[in-house]
């Protein structure tokens, strides 16, 4: 469904996240005290008495900033004001009314769009004392709200519902395939997804952390619909001190878990580091797809290492992700980044992939025959069947006559037993064991 879009504008530390997280009813978006918190927009979804609608949160206007990320956050929030169909003009009653606030609401005024002013923080007599310098700038009526506490929310969302275009329902495509790109900050997250998309959707900087939120953006690629979310960079515990950090982190991993495929970007000029491999290991955990981008490959490549060696080092130090393909590209320049996508239709494949249970019990009578497995207590362990319970990924359940005499290492060699005879490039493969009485 293409719902109606609001956008959420104003200046920095003026409440526009926490006002988001109440009307999607989450904690979606980072909130902290610290102002330019909100770098990148931020989707969500709200609704309010059975009208859904798009909400879009945006890092503050700036315009006297000076360095390259402020000039960014100032177009980032222009171009949500270009999708929205309503905006929201936030402004702090506490501090009153100032020049910032001034430029924000001359600038909406030229767009023509629907705009609601929207002075935060009415909870405070002393603020509400500063309402009626609001009322200077000439807007019919002024929605006074405490975000923080709710108050006035309700009149708000009447306001914003009454506003917005009606729109036919379009059933969600159950072919999405959704993407999480993950990484140590400054890898070259935002940068791939920007090549992914050929559009200026995510905030690009050479800061560390430049990306704090995940944003959630579609897109087609050879007809299948995919879900990319550029997460935020995930820091080592000892640099997660900050309440920000540690939102970032929680995020990160949170979009791993709605995820089905993990592309995790290794910085070429370092190499996999102790980061990388923590950050595999979530994506591992949690049962993804994952495929490994080693990206700068355009500066590698010149000092004459092959990428089969690039290749083996990775490997070496991600051994637990063996099983997850390397694409090599610049996500500067774009090259390489052609093979990626058809690359993420062919995991998903193997992700999804449902094995017949005559098949893997042919394959595993195979493996078995060719090396038995050792005694329990003195007792032959014996495998009855096999079959698949669930896919994405694929978990296969073993029943023995004695579960606990299964060693680590022979699981091991069953799941390579498996990805031998079918493949299952880049995704994991979960085998459970369980007892169960010989029959007759």
């Amino acid at each position: 469904m293409n719902l109606p879009v609001v956008a959420i504008v104003g200046r920095a530390n003026v409440g526009k996240s926490t006002l988001y997280n109440r009307l999607i009813g989450q904690r979606s978006a980072i909130v902290n005290d610290f102002a330019g918190v909100t770098r990148d927009r931020l989707y969500g979804e709200a609704e309010w008495q059975g009208k859904a609608f798009t909400l879009i949160d945006t890092g503050g206007f700036d315009f006297e900033g000076v360095d390259d990320i402020e000039l960014q956050m100032v177009q980032q929030a222009r171009i949500a004001e270009e999708e929205a169909d309503v905006v929201l003009v936030i402004v702090d009653l506490m501090a009153g009314l100032v020049e910032a606030d001034r430029e924000v609401i001359r600038r909406l005024r030229k767009t023509g769009k629907a705009m609601l002013l929207v002075p935060n923080k009415s909870d405070c007599a002393r603020g509400m004392d500063n309402l009626g310098q609001f009322a200077e700038m000439g807007i019919e009526t002024l929605f006074p709200i405490s975000a923080e506490h709710g108050i006035g929310v309700a009149e708000l969302l009447d306001e914003i519902t009454s506003r917005l275009p009606e729109v036919e329902e379009v059933e969600e495509d159950p072919n999405l395939i959704k993407i999480a790109v993950v990484g140590k900050p400054n890898a070259g997250k935002s940068s791939l997804v920007n090549q992914l998309l050929g559009s200026s959707r995510c905030i690009v900087s050479e800061i560390p952390g430049a990306t704090r939120d995940a944003i959630d953006t579609q897109m087609e690629f050879d007809g299948r619909p995919f879900m990319l979310v550029d997460t935020a960079g995930i820091r080592r515990k000892g640099r997660t001190q900050s309440a920000l950090q540690k939102f970032s982190v929680i995020m990160a991993l949170k979009a791993l878990d709605r995820c089905d495929i993990a592309l995790l970007i290794v910085d070429g000029d370092t190499g996999v580091t102790d980061q990388d491999a923590r950050i595999a290991g979530y994506a591992a955990e949690k049962g993804r797809g994952c495929i490994i981008v080693l990206n700068k490959w355009d500066t590698l490549k010149k000092s004459g290492e092959a990428f089969d060696d690039y290749v083996k080092q990775i490997k070496g130090n991600l051994k637990f992700l063996e099983y997850a393909p390397v694409v090599a590209l610049s996500a500067l320049t774009g090259e390489g980044v052609h093979k990626l996508l058809p690359k993420v239709l062919e995991v998903y494949e193997q992700y999804a992939r449902k094995i017949p249970t005559s098949q893997l019990n042919i394959c595993f009578e195979a493996a078995i025959a060719k090396n038995p497995m050792s005694s329990y207590r003195g007792k032959f362990i014996k495998m009855f069947y096999v079959t698949q319970v669930r896919s994405s990924p694929p978990l296969i359940r073993c029943f023995v006559n004695f579960p606990a005499g299964i060693h680590f290492s022979y699981k091991r060699y069953l799941t390579n037993s498996l990805r031998k005879q079918f493949g299952l490039v880049g995704t994991p493969v979960r085998l459970i064991f369980s007892g169960k009485e010989e029959e007759g």
